[in-house]
């Protein structure tokens, strides 16, 4: 029944739209006369009207059809543009030129030969004034009869700015209007684009936006670096504005740049650093066709890999993780995604021996992603033995059944709280890094790790937090003015653990340069003001002190480790350490067992296989050293 009233709506709108396209056809066809003799409607004699007259039936119909040919009536009024100005173009041309042949060498009617191209262009006047009466007239009536609420600005007056300022204009679902532009190329300020003033460039950006009452910002450069987007983010979040911003380039490419293309901004936006970039090729060598296994599949960084490996071919993927609700949804989401991917999902813990190598013999992976850990800082402080058994204990056991079962590549995937580590879990984690230097001095595996910083958006992220304490009101928590931290995606913290990958010999720590630090009071206040509220006034920033075992700020690097290149220029690797392999997992198995034992002073074990793990220390001169590089 819809589809009926959609056809018969459409039906009557195309009906109209020839009727007033019949009658300005032979408007323009009289007027061309009328014109010829200086507006004299006396002064036309009457064989040529008559001439004209006689045609009317015969030109109406033919001029239709062209019409119809030229897919006129195929537009609906409230989108046209320069495509349907050109199909009026062809259309009149094409029906002048016909008229011209018809009459006279068929017909072999007399009328002056200027009749021929004033009736042309009388009929491309009125054609296109019939379609585009209707769009101004609405875009008009949005500007000054109705009540706006939203007063748009953006920012880039290009192809996508373009785009979303005519959609936006014909859009019945926006109740706003786009007041101006922005851009900083010269050569637009002062012109219009689609209507709308290029009103300054960046610059300019807070004047205007007092100036014309401005309530919400669009930035509409898909093709710029993320550098300069943060240059524009940085000016804009001093407004009140509401900020969207359109994706990327292949919209544009793709045609798909829409109103509904825009996302809100997030807070990577503010990083001002490219994604990392990997070979894709290299990846495949190594995964495709193989039989890869994920601990802790289920997790943030888990299931981003398998979401990764699972479109590089693998021969089967096996994710493996103690947690069953997390393993359910990535099975399903995989399951959808790769309808023929050979997908095996298990349920186990790394610290079960005897269950890890059951697997291993049933399934004999050729590459381990290890990515299975306790990363709670606070909550380990609290069950230290806890983060030994399942962090240390785990991923020697694993280590061990990779190295048993002859698996050519095992990635671990640490963390920059390794370095120098003042936690538990940080310790624990460079404990696991020892343990795969160890295994790769004494097995044909190619052991190696991958360490990166915070990632966004991950379990145990700020970002979620924050988000949900600015929608509970506020306040927003930050342990402390001065916490400085690196940043990076899921995305391309799994990127890197593919790449290093490629990369591994055996015995690395790979390690993502992450571009500058973010103070995160700083992320707190630009998130508060993306969500459309002002710091201090609308959501307050509450400092709630240090934790149990935080740093100000968490290094990358330790200074005996140096650094060396790869073909990556953002991946490094981090020297290997001398270390006796025997004596230090056989402390390893001694610091385990004392877990087990639950032991209360398990931090001084810990301090005998990591020298540098300094419980509650931070140097702050160090500190002020290097934040004064920020």
């Amino acid at each position: 029944m819809k589809q009926i009233m959609k056809d018969k709506k459409l039906f009557i709108r195309r009906l109209f739209l020839i009727i007033l396209d019949t009658i300005f056809i032979n408007i323009a066809s009289f007027l061309a006369l009328v014109i010829r003799f200086d507006f004299r409607i006396s002064q036309v004699p009457t064989n040529y009207s008559e001439a004209v007259l006689s045609y009317t039936l015969v030109n109406t119909i033919i001029t239709i059809i062209i019409f119809a040919l030229f897919r006129l009536y195929n537009s609906l009024w409230k989108y046209a543009g320069i495509d349907e100005l050109t199909n009026i173009l062809f259309a009149c041309i094409s029906a002048g030129v016909i008229q011209l042949i018809v009459m006279n060498y068929i017909l072999e009617i007399s009328v002056p030969r200027s009749y021929y191209p004033l009736s042309t262009l009388f009929m491309i006047f009125f054609i296109s004034m019939i379609r585009f009466f209707y769009r101004s007239l609405r875009r008009l009536s949005r500007r000054n009869f109705e009540e706006i609420e939203e007063r748009i600005m953006i920012i880039g007056a290009g192809e996508a700015g373009s785009s979303i300022i005519r959609e936006i204009s014909s859009s019945v679902f926006i109740n706003g209007s786009v007041i101006c532009a922005i851009d900083d190329n010269k050569n637009k300020l002062g012109n219009y684009i689609q209507g709308i003033k290029v009103v300054g460039d960046r610059n300019y950006i807070l004047k205007a936006v007092k100036k014309y009452e401005i309530t919400n910002i669009i930035i509409a450069m898909p093709s710029v670096s993320k550098k300069v987007i943060r240059e524009f983010l940085d000016i804009c979040k001093q407004t009140d504005c509401t900020l969207k911003i359109l994706p990327g380039m292949y919209q544009l490419i793709n045609g798909e740049v829409s109103v509904t293309e825009l996302r809100d901004v997030e807070i990577d936006d503010l990083l001002g650093r490219e994604p990392i970039r990997i070979n894709s090729d290299e990846i495949i060598n190594y995964i495709s066709g193989k039989i890869i296994l994920v601990t802790g599949g289920g997790g943030s960084i888990g299931s981003e890999l398998c979401r990764q490996l699972a479109s590089h071919n693998p021969k089967q993927l096996i994710i493996l993780d103690i947690y069953e609700n997390n393993a359910y949804a990535i099975e399903q989401e995989l399951k959808i995604k790769y309808p023929s991917l050979n997908l095996t999902v298990l349920i186990a813990s790394v610290r079960n021996t005897k269950r890890i190598h059951k697997i291993m013999e049933q399934y004999h992976p050729d590459v381990i992603y290890h990515a299975a850990a306790h990363k709670h800082v606070p909550l380990m402080e609290n069950s230290p033995n806890e983060a030994i058994k399942n962090n240390v204990g785990g991923t020697y056991k694993m280590a061990m059944a990779a190295h048993m079962y002859g698996v050519k590549k095992f990635i671990l995937i640490s963390s920059d709280k390794a370095v120098n580590p003042t936690n538990v879990m940080g310790a624990s984690k460079r404990i696991c890094e020892l343990i795969i230097q160890s295994f790769h001095k004494i097995s044909p595996t190619e052991f190696v790790a991958v360490r990166f910083g915070n990632v966004l958006g991950s379990n145990g992220s700020v970002i979620p937090l924050f988000k949900a304490q600015i929608q509970r009101g506020g306040p927003v928590t930050v342990t402390h003015p001065d916490i400085i931290r690196y940043f990076m995606t899921i995305p391309e913290a799994v990127s890197l653990v593919l790449q290093a990958g490629a990369y591994a010999k055996g015995g690395e720590i790979f390690i993502l340069d992450m571009g500058e630090p973010v103070k995160i009071a700083e992320l707190a206040k630009n998130l508060i003001r993306l969500s459309g509220y002002e710091p201090g006034r609308d959501i307050e920033i509450e400092y709630t002190g240090l934790r149990p075992g935080e740093k100000l700020f968490e290094e990358l690097l330790m200074e005996e480790e140096g650094l060396s290149s790869t073909n990556n220029k953002l991946i490094f690797v981090g020297k290997q350490i001398d270390i006796d392999p025997d004596e230090f997992l056989k402390k390893v198995l001694e610091l385990e067992k004392a877990a087990k034992e639950e032991v209360d002073d398990i931090r001084e074990h810990i301090i005998e296989l990591v020298p540098t793990y300094h419980p509650d220390s931070f140097n702050s001169i160090q500190y002020v050293a290097i934040s004064k590089e920020i």
